[in-house]
């Protein structure tokens, strides 16, 4: 059914129905992206998504019908880009599939800056290379999903200013911002986690009570 409503809009999908069959398409590669359901016969997605990230960094979508926080926190934790629970309108599926493929098309950056986007910029001792989409904390490479490097070029051409959850869910999600949507603040909490094991420098990205999220400048 999603192969035939996304044709239309230029999506071309092959559809596998187990996770086995899955996982061996994905390890031949050439998908932009990859939309996975969690409830599969062999291996739920989550396993599955933990398994593609130690050989793959291929864009994610999760689609589910367990929508509950729980469930989205662990599709973020396991290395996904986004998160779509059922039931859905496929025109939404459509509009998170091309955002999610936007991100970083041509190295350039969020979508905020593609008039001129921003291709190398440090803060501190974190460094981002947008042309080659490539992270450095210190010496040190770090690996981020497609989302996670969005969010932190918003975070780094934004540094020691506070951004709101809404510019951030406009900026790198591309969607409306409902306020009970925690899908950004998961996101959030996964690359500081990722930011602070990778550095001594703990808490560069500081939750602003009422008010949304900042990167610090200070060393």
């Amino acid at each position: 059914m999603l192969a035939v409503y996304c044709a239309p809009y230029g999506l071309r999908l092959s559809a596998q129905h187990h996770a086995r069959d899955g996982m061996e398409a994905a390890r031949q590669g050439g998908f932009d992206l990859i939309v996975l359901d969690v409830m599969l016969p062999g291996m739920d997605g989550f396993s599955a998504l933990r398994a593609m990230r130690q050989w793959s960094d291929v864009r994610v979508l999760l689609l589910t019908a367990r929508g509950d926080d729980t469930d989205r926190l662990t599709g973020f934790e396991s290395g996904a880009d986004d998160y779509l629970a059922k039931p859905f309108n496929p025109r939404e599926l459509v509009a998170r599939v091309r955002a999610i493929l936007r991100r970083g098309k041509d190295g350039g950056g969020s979508s905020a800056d593609r008039g001129s986007p921003v291709r190398r910029i440090s803060v501190g001792n974190v460094s981002m290379d947008a042309g080659a989409r490539v992270v450095h904390v210190e010496d040190q490479r770090l690996e981020l999903t497609a989302v996670e490097f969005e969010l932190l070029s918003a975070f780094l051409q934004s540094a020691g200013q506070v951004l709101s959850r809404e510019e951030l869910v406009s900026r790198v999600l591309e969607r409306p911002f409902h306020p009970e949507d925690r899908s950004l603040d998961m996101c959030v909490s996964r690359l500081r986690r990722k930011l602070d094991s990778a550095t001594r420098q703990k808490g560069r990205i500081k939750t602003i009570r009422s008010a949304g999220y900042m990167f610090s400048v200070e060393n």
